[in-house]
């Protein structure tokens, strides 16, 4: 979670204090009680260094003022999130206590939410004595979380892409979005990995790969901050393998695990993007809360990486402290203990849906229970961030009225959205060249997932699941054939009633499209107790097809017409028997709005496929985990296999299936071919010290134009700790025309092929490490050493 919608507050912490009501009228004591400021105050100087301006202001702030901006508030508290009416009377005890930042992600049209915007930011920067401005927040892991937004496909489906420049134009959209409508920060992107697949949350990662995340999340965060709009990389850290795949559980790990696989996508997000602020996380790590673990918000993060921004709570995740981990009374909430352990650990600004603890901190500090200079820690990373960004000289950045819609939702961004979504399709089966269609083909699209409703993933706006292209309106626009629809079945039932209608449908026709997967809810379904199979707290222990879906695949592979399955879902799904038998199947991860057209393009062949997996796809959840880069010892196997006729080839690793995936991270087919040879390295042995450049010449040897991925993986030889046995180290993507040729230089800097050694120091220890060029992780088509001297 981030942010802290009300529907999502009585479901996660009924018994909690919360904001108080929107119409609230009650005044409270101000902070004023100092002299007003005058305008030369060094605070206010934009050509003043940074360090400076935060020494100014911090010594003219009241232990009140102070603890302000350690609060998080929301615009509920002056504006009725359900009909936009904004009361100006509730502001000072809004925004007086907490006025770090607000939360505003409601369903109000944008015009009224500017508006609310606008009233809470000139309340802060015109009528407090200071006039520091407001961090303005809401959801965009693939859109900006408002009306109309334009929504792009889920995380976990543009980073199939692996294109960072499309990414980049991506987050650059939602900041001309959020811009305009008055909102500063974005809680965005994420920087976990794919590591647990029955975890709900496995379409808002980038996959399970730590280098691939890095260069996604890097590419989200230049082009966000790019717009004026300050990103929060979240979670930190170590926070998506839960036990048990549970939403929010522990995660079972060691020091040098959290070194070498969680953190390095964070440090690429967050320092090497230069991120404005970083969100913790729920969960405890080798038994130690993330909100509150001093080693890693300040050892790591301040203390090794420099790191000069704040760090935010996720919603009521301060509360869990006492109430979930047991370190403190939690009826009534330990305040004083909750200040404690997270503010002192590095956890600088407590956001809403929980008790507001942090407003404990200035009788705190007057009774001698708390250091000031803690306080004054925190205050100096929140406002570090304000000055960093921009905020103090662009506190209110919405566009007027008139001109917020034409900044939303333009026919550059749906272009944009489409574009990224058919690059994101992965083709995964395409039996006898059954793909792509011709235009002419007479096709029975079928499936729930295929017309009515929009399948997006979470951390979308209330209703956003009617508009949208589905894909029977893509293919309908893309055909000058004959299209049939039959549902088949519904998503979350066991009913089979409407299979002989989609059965009837597929003998009719050439060929069948069949739509299938997983869904999620918007965020108001989402928390309202909608049925989904994926999305926050909505965990799962099958990765199979639910309810009758997979039987109507069956149904319809039984007709003997050829069949395309498409899976629409927000993580893998595992029914090796539709790989055998489909004609195609392509996996679509949650699509943007133009996701129906964006799989017609690639059905058709208007676009030639280049996605590749950035989740390896395993056979059965019970052979979970599956990611690609495991610790060598990690994958012994002597496989098993139930036949077809129920017998059953017995194995020892496993009896009855195998370790290693169905679709291997970075698998993805083409309509095209495509050869490597002539890898060369600038230099066979280098040092620390030394980038090499990796050289490699591709050619497309089929018929038709078409981009590859690239892949650099490397494998340290002989290593002091068991070490990953492949580690994706570098990627490019590349168009390439029929028939020709074009030579691929890759960069690997030889400082990035290190280890965290027994003592726990990272270090690049001397030997051969094998450099390998390949189409997948498995795929591997040429290989070198290189060797570290």
């Amino acid at each position: 979670m981030a942010g802290w919608p009300t529907f999502f507050l009585a479901a996660l912490c009924a018994s909690n204090t919360f904001a108080k009501p929107w119409n609230q009228t009650t005044s409270i004591n101000s902070t004023n009680s100092k002299d007003a400021i005058p305008p030369t105050a060094l605070y206010k100087n934009p050509s003043a260094p940074i360090e400076a301006r935060i020494s100014d202001l911090l010594r003219r702030m009241t232990i009140q003022e102070k603890t302000s901006q350690l609060l998080q508030s929301g615009l509920d508290t002056w504006m009725d999130p359900k009909t936009g009416t904004l009361n100006t009377s509730a502001l000072p005890n809004a925004l007086g206590p907490r006025a770090s930042q607000f939360y505003v992600g409601y369903p109000l049209p944008v015009a009224k939410l500017s508006a609310g915007i606008k009233a809470g930011q000139n309340y802060l920067v015109h009528e407090t004595r200071l006039g520091i401005p407001a961090f303005v927040q809401t959801e965009a892991i693939h859109g900006f979380l408002a009306l109309n937004a334009t929504i792009f496909n889920s995380p976990i489906a543009h980073a199939c892409s692996w294109n960072v420049d499309l990414v980049k134009r991506m987050a650059r959209v939602i900041a001309d979005e959020a811009r305009a409508v008055g909102v500063n920060m974005l809680f965005a992107p994420l920087a976990d990995l794919a590591r647990e697949l029955r975890y709900g949350r496995v379409e808002e990662t980038y996959g399970e790969d730590g280098f691939l995340t890095g260069e996604i999340a890097h590419a989200y965060v230049v082009g966000l901050q790019s717009g004026n709009v300050s990103a929060q990389v979240k979670h930190f850290a170590a926070f998506s393998a839960p036990e048990q795949g549970l939403n929010t559980g522990p995660v079972h790990g060691g020091e040098r695990e959290r070194r070498t696989t969680w953190l390095p996508p964070f440090k690429r997000a967050i320092i090497d993007a230069g991120a404005h602020s970083v969100m913790g996380a729920y969960h405890a790590y080798d038994g130690v809360p993330a909100v509150a673990d001093e080693a890693l918000l300040t050892g790591v993060l301040r203390e090794e990486w420099g790191y000069e921004g704040y760090v935010i709570s996720d919603a009521g995740a301060t509360d869990r402290l006492c109430a979930v981990f047991k370190m403190c009374r939690e009826k009534p909430i330990d305040k004083q203990a909750v200040v404690r352990l997270a503010l002192e650990a590095g956890t600088d600004v407590e956001m809403g849906g929980g008790s507001f603890s942090y407003e404990e901190i200035p009788r705190m500090v007057e009774r001698g229970e708390l250091d000031e200079g803690i306080v004054d820690r925190a205050v100096e990373r929140v406002l570090w961030s304000k000055f960093k960004s921009g905020l103090f000289e662009r506190p209110f950045v919405g566009a007027e009225v008139e001109e917020i819609g034409k900044a939303i939702r333009t026919e550059e961004a749906l272009k944009l959205a489409r574009e990224l979504d058919a690059e994101s399709l992965v083709l995964l089966e395409n039996k006898n060249g059954v793909l792509p269609l011709k235009s002419d083909a007479n096709v029975a699209v079928i499936g729930p997932m295929a017309h009515g409703y929009m399948n997006y993933g979470d951390y979308v706006i209330e209703g956003a699941q009617w508009h949208g292209v589905t894909p029977l309106d893509g293919i309908k626009a893309a055909s000058t054939g004959k299209i049939t629809y039959a549902k088949g079945c519904e998503r979350w039932s066991n009913d089979e009633s409407g299979f002989p209608e989609a059965v009837q449908a597929a003998k009719s026709a050439d060929i069948s499209v069949v739509v299938v997967g997983t869904w999620s809810r918007d965020q108001t379904e989402l928390w309202s107790g909608g049925n989904a199979t994926t999305g926050e707290h909505v965990d799962i222990s099958s990765l199979k097809l639910f309810g009758a879906m997979g039987s109507l695949v069956k149904a319809i592979i039984d007709t003997g017409k050829p069949t395309i399955v498409v899976f629409s879902s927000g993580k893998p799904v595992t029914e090796p028997w539709i790989s055998k038998k489909a004609a195609g199947l392509i996996q679509q991860f949650y699509p943007s709005e133009e996701g129906g057209n964006a799989l017609a393009d690639v059905l058709y062949g208007k676009v030639n496929p280049s996605g590749k997996l950035s989740v390896s796809i395993p056979h059965d959840v019970g052979t979970t985990p599956i990611f690609y880069d495991y610790l060598n010892s990690g994958r012994l196997a002597k496989s098993g296999e139930v036949k077809a006729d129920g017998s059953v080839q017995f194995g020892y690793q496993y009896v009855d299936n195998t370790p290693e995936a169905l679709y291997e991270f970075g698998y993805g087919k083409s309509y095209s071919n495509f050869t490597y040879s002539g890898l060369r390295l600038s230099s066979k042995t280098a040092t620390v010290k030394d980038t090499i450049t990796v050289s490699v010449t591709i050619k497309n040897t089929g018929s038709r134009d078409g981009a590859e991925v690239v892949q650099l993986y490397v494998e340290d030889l002989i290593a002091s700790v068991a070490v990953p046995n492949i580690q994706l180290k570098g990627f490019e993507k590349v168009f390439i025309k029929a028939g020709q040729s074009i030579e691929v230089k890759l960069s690997l800097k030889v400082a990035d092929l290190g280890l965290w050694n027994v003592r726990m120091k990272y270090v690049v220890e001397p030997g051969e490490f094998r450099i390998s060029i390949g189409a997948s992780s498995k795929d591997i088509r040429t290989k070198e050493i290189l060797t570290m001297v």
